[in-house]
């Protein structure tokens, strides 16, 4: 079901308007499309979309969010899973808690994410050393990780992109 006032149009992907729309409707859409995007089965295959689609999910949190996209062995998705909720500029990791989720939905890789509220995308050393981890506990069962992307208002950051995972 879209979210009110946005119609589906006879061409895929393509939507009409009934009456004038608020920003928040748009917003709403923008993220009713993104979570669309990134459901069961999806096929990553454009990283630069993804990557899009998850900023526009968390660019506006006011909180830290680490998730994980968990992958079938096409890369396409399983789940799309918003892991752990912490503060203004840091939240709580457990990389059991990334591998016992691994391991439920028998993923063959994963792509990590999360948002900075601050807005810069730039990846810190935490950020680097969290990935590290979480990539060795995975390895040792097989499950590739493919991307960590750190999101903000004024983009994105691949750490795969930057030589980094």
């Amino acid at each position: 079901m879209l979210p009110y006032p946005f119609k589906a149009f006879d061409t895929a992907g393509h939507y009409k308007l009934d009456a004038p729309v608020k920003s928040e409707d748009i917003v709403k859409m923008a993220n009713y499309l993104s979570r669309q995007f990134l459901k069961k089965g999806t096929d990553l295959t454009s990283p630069e979309r993804c990557f899009s689609y998850l900023q526009t999910i968390l660019q506006d949190r006011e909180h830290e969010v680490f998730g994980v996209i968990f992958l079938d062995q096409q890369n396409r998705v399983i789940c799309f899973e918003e892991m752990f909720k912490g503060t203004l500029s840091q939240a709580s990791v457990y990389p059991r808690e990334v591998v016992k989720l691994a391991l439920q939905f028998n993923a063959a890789a994963v792509l990590l994410f999360h948002n900075h509220p601050s807005g810069l995308p730039a990846p810190s050393e935490s950020d680097i050393n969290l990935t590290q981890k979480i990539k060795e506990a995975l390895k040792l069962l097989d499950i590739r990780t493919l991307d960590h992307v750190v999101v903000g208002r004024e983009g994105y950051a691949s750490l795969a992109q930057l030589n980094l995972l």
